[in-house]
């Protein structure tokens, strides 16, 4: 489906960007390409993205404070400099990998997503008897 997809914009782009027929076709398929995009099928998968994607995003941001939050208490933990640095490090390297993995999470949480909506957005079509 991401192939499909894929070439399907890269000739949809490509022929705008390169036919000769004029304002007049551009403007036929500007209107056609709304006529899709504000189909209520549409916007209730591009909703169910935006919900999506905004929920996963959340998660990063509080995995990011709760990381600095730790390295901050590991830096002004008792002992002597040295050991508070060591310390520091020891959590921040700890607390890197942990903010990676969220934002792989959130970044693979909203391709699914994505990838899920495209599959529903292309079933309704063939539903109804449309294609893209």
């Amino acid at each position: 489906m991401k192939g499909k997809a894929g070439l399907a914009v890269g000739l949809a782009v490509g022929y705008v960007l390169g036919t000769r027929a004029g304002r007049e076709r551009y403007e036929q398929m500007k209107d056609q390409w709304l006529k899709v995009w504000n189909m209520d099928q549409v916007q209730e998968q591009v909703g169910k993205v935006k919900d999506f994607a905004s929920s996963a995003a959340m998660s990063l941001p509080s995995t990011l404070w709760d990381s600095a939050v730790k390295v901050s208490r590991a830096a002004t933990s008792k002992g002597s400099a040295g050991q508070k640095l060591d310390a520091a490090i020891k959590v921040s390297q700890d607390q890197a990998d942990d903010v990676a993995a969220a934002a792989e999470t959130s970044a693979s949480a909203v391709k699914d997503a994505a990838g899920q909506a495209l599959d529903g957005d292309e079933e309704s079509l063939n539903q109804r008897g449309g294609a893209l």
